[in-house]
């Protein structure tokens, strides 16, 4: 502001106006707005003003913004399209654009800031594992409820083979207990084999916010077994966006009819789905010429052992007894068998078939998760 004063000071007395300005680093035009503002301000109008404009032609009219606002309150779901969209309806198709009606409803208050759902890093097992082969990855959900017909709730059990896109099991169940689940799978397993992965969501039975790598009784079998562990991630819905693509069909072609209470429809859509349907994806083949059933076959356990690591059982409360002490793991275990392999700093790595569970502090005598690990292969663990 200085300069600018003794510029104008020195343009008022000056004939050569543009040598001075060069003399200042300044063009023609800068330093004549400066000594306009002089002659009509004084010394008052070399300090810096704020650029925001008197006047806004294209603001919205009070009446615009009141309307816009009662029709918000009317309406409190709807978000900033809906109520441009209803403020056209009632003008002739024209409207304040979607930027302005939500800038209206944001500054009185009547928007509310969308909930970011977190991510729990917690339990999961997600490595983005894709199958590549049949059997490689199956994935498995339920299917949202719907009545049918008949009025009785229908809500099936949905298995498909990720890389051929059979689907292998859709059926309704009386519950979703883990009794129930497992007597599912087994029939499964005993005639497609085993596969090598299952990816699942986040929710029972498959899985639980609640424990260790969100195990839980169906998912520790699952390992037990031999089979690896594939989460989606909370509020990823992509991460097995295909299965949901396939409940969008079920939803479509037997929900939107009312049918699924009898077995017998649902096992008609699966075999037309698998075998008459081509699939785009696959060259125009149908799921049924590309699936073949597993080589792993199904052998039922009654327990794990492990070889040259140390081996405790987990008992009904879900604890392990280590030097007089008991240390909870999981209940999801119970019954099972865990390896304890000493580690290079003292402590005690917890095995469970090929999954790293955590180790054992052997200061405190605790138990610490650590990083999820699924060994490729395992010579410790042997089945039972």
């Amino acid at each position: 502001m200085n300069q600018r004063s003794e510029f104008v000071l020195r343009a008022m007395q000056t004939a050569n106006f543009r040598d001075l300005c060069r003399e200042y680093g300044i063009s023609p035009k800068t330093g004549y707005k400066w000594k306009e503002r002089f002659i009509e301000e004084g010394l008052a109008g070399m300090a810096d003003q704020s650029r925001r404009p008197v006047s806004t032609p294209g603001g919205l009219a009070e009446a615009v913004v009141c309307e816009l606002v009662e029709l918000k309150q009317k309406h409190l779901t709807w978000g900033a399209r809906k109520i441009q969209e209803l403020y056209a309806r009632r003008h002739g198709g024209q409207a304040p654009s979607e930027s302005s009606v939500k800038r209206v409803l944001t500054r009185a208050g009547l928007v509310e800031k969308r909930r970011v759902r977190s991510r729990e890093r917690s339990g999961r097992l997600h490595s983005g594992r894709r199958g590549t082969a049949p059997n490689e990855v199956w994935t498995v959900d339920f299917k949202g409820w719907w009545h049918g017909a008949e009025g009785r709730r229908c809500e099936p059990l949905t298995v498909r083979d990720e890389f051929s896109r059979y689907v292998l099991e859709l059926r309704t169940l009386e519950n979703a207990r883990y009794e129930t689940v497992r007597a599912a799978f087994e029939r499964l397993f005993q005639q497609h084999g085993l596969p090598a992965a299952i990816r699942s969501d986040n929710g029972s039975p498959f899985a639980s916010t609640n424990a260790i790598f969100g195990l839980t009784r169906l998912s520790a079998w699952w390992l037990a077994l031999g089979i690896d562990l594939e989460r989606g991630r909370p509020g990823c819905p992509q991460d097995n966006g295909a299965h949901e693509r396939l409940h969008a069909d079920i939803a479509r072609e037997i929900e939107a009819a009312r049918q699924g209470e009898e077995q017998a429809s649902l096992d008609l859509w699966r075999r037309t789905f698998n075998h008459e349907r081509p699939h785009e994806a696959l060259g125009m083949k149908c799921p049924g010429e590309i699936y073949t059933p597993s080589p792993r076959r199904y052998l039922p356990l009654a327990g794990l052992t492990y070889e040259k690591v140390r081996t405790l059982k987990v008992n009904r409360i879900g604890a392990i007894r280590w030097k007089k002490k008991l240390i909870f793991l999981s209940t999801a275990l119970s019954g099972w068998s865990v390896g304890l392999e000493p580690c290079t700093d003292g402590n005690w790595a917890v095995w469970f078939g090929r999954l790293r569970l955590g180790q054992i502090d052997t200061q405190t005598l605790t138990f610490e998760s650590a990083e999820p690990v699924q060994a490729p292969q395992s010579p410790k663990q042997n089945a039972a």
